[in-house]
């Protein structure tokens, strides 16, 4: 897919997990994928599959907020198969924590998924979910 579907592609995903699907942008990622999560927080690292990431970084996430992350982009920007997406992302940790992060996800395609992926983000304040 050329870099304007590959957005439109990513847009949409983004577009209904806006709306409530959460599954809408991990029903893209591919089953060998690999993702980077930067810094030291508890769930940075180097996730070497669809599953190892959903379980790892995904879950452990979801287990320490009180409401699902709702995501707000700001930019989608594509060339060939490199999307890039910033957006914020707000939710209400268990703890009380105000988690209010922006993103910045680098995203390559393959075949209408996304087969790696890295994210950039404050990850203090992930860190402050975990505390």
């Amino acid at each position: 897919m050329d870099a304007v579907g590959n957005r439109k592609l990513i847009e949409k995903a983004f577009g209904d997990w806006a709306r409530g699907d959460r599954a809408a942008f991990n029903n893209l990622l591919a089953d060998n994928l690999k993702w980077t999560v930067i810094g030291s927080s508890p769930v940075s690292g180097r996730y070497n599959s669809k599953r190892e990431f959903l379980e790892g970084a995904g879950a452990r996430m979801a287990e320490k907020l009180a409401t699902p992350i709702q995501p707000t982009v700001r930019h989608v920007i594509a060339d060939g198969n490199m999307v890039v997406v910033v957006f914020d992302g707000h939710a209400t940790g268990k703890n009380g924590t105000d988690y209010k992060q922006t993103y910045c996800w680098v995203l390559q395609l393959e075949n209408n998924r996304v087969c790696e992926g890295t994210a950039y983000l404050d990850t203090e304040l992930i860190t402050k979910l975990f505390a």
